[in-house]
């Protein structure tokens, strides 16, 4: 049985063609990951490096901080990376992670909160067979020791704020919840937290645990969907424009109405 994911079941929700391209059929994409992606891949990695220094007792300094952003970039750099807003350029994408992280240094420096973690790994079984399993790696995960709750904290770089109603019914951040909850007890408080760095905003709720046992039997029965599917048809959307596999799948598409 396949082990799964947020990202595995949110790539069949957005569109069944791309699910079986990547996750079935395995097919490496030609189309170099977007310039999005590596900005988003470069500033979690300064974040954790710069927590894990937190954790050793260590606090780095900003310009510190911004330069292992910066050989970080150039590292993983590739001229051939995919950008759809032409009106960008490499360097306003690289100066943009530069100001989340000032700003994200300056708000939280001297870094007290208690992390206990970061990149770390949740495995669930969501069924009592244990044939139905999901992994998931938090960004960071602190104990507030103040009031001793679990924090589940996630790191955001999009330009854009998720909506009431989609931090509320979050799957991703109440899944992570959930394997804080079946680690230290279903008593213990735990908290989701969305740093959305592009607005310098931070968004904090959390679920009761009756609502994480509802989340648990829709996950499943998403799953179910998920292995009774025969038929993978392709969505179009605004995704397109970033799929590493728009250039097999278009025929598929180019009948459908954008939305």
């Amino acid at each position: 049985m396949p082990t799964y994911s947020h990202s595995r079941l949110e790539t069949f929700e957005q569109c069944k063609l791309k699910y079986k391209y990547k996750y079935i059929d395995k097919i490496e994409p030609d189309i170099p990951k977007s310039i999005e992606a590596h900005l988003g891949t470069v500033v979690h990695e300064t974040l954790e490096w710069l927590y894990k220094k937190v954790m050793e007792k260590i606090i780095p300094s900003i310009t510190e901080v911004i330069d292992f952003y910066s050989e970080k970039w150039s590292e993983s750099f590739s001229k051939d990376f995919l950008i759809v807003k032409k009106e960008m350029k490499i360097e306003d994408y690289f100066q943009r992670g530069v100001e989340f992280l000032i700003n994200y240094y300056l708000k939280h420096n001297p870094f007290t909160d208690n992390t206990i973690a970061t990149e770390c790994k949740i495995e669930i079984d969501l069924d009592k067979e244990g044939e139905k399993k999901l992994i998931g790696y938090i960004d960071r995960l602190v104990h507030n020791l103040e009031k001793d709750e679990i924090e589940v904290h996630d790191y955001k770089t999009s330009a854009s704020v998720l909506s009431k109603d989609k931090i509320e019914n979050s799957r991703q951040l109440a899944l992570y919840s959930l394997a804080m909850k079946e680690k230290f007890g279903k008593d213990k408080k735990v908290s989701m937290n969305w740093h959305f760095l592009a607005h310098d905003m931070k968004i904090s709720i959390s679920r009761t645990n009756e609502q994480l046992e509802q989340l648990r039997k829709t996950v499943i029965e998403l799953i179910d969907e998920v292995e009774k599917t025969k038929n993978f048809t392709a969505s179009k959307s605004r995704l397109c424009d970033w799929c590493e596999y728009k250039n097999i799948c278009d025929k598929e598409c180019k009948n459908k109405t954008l939305f």
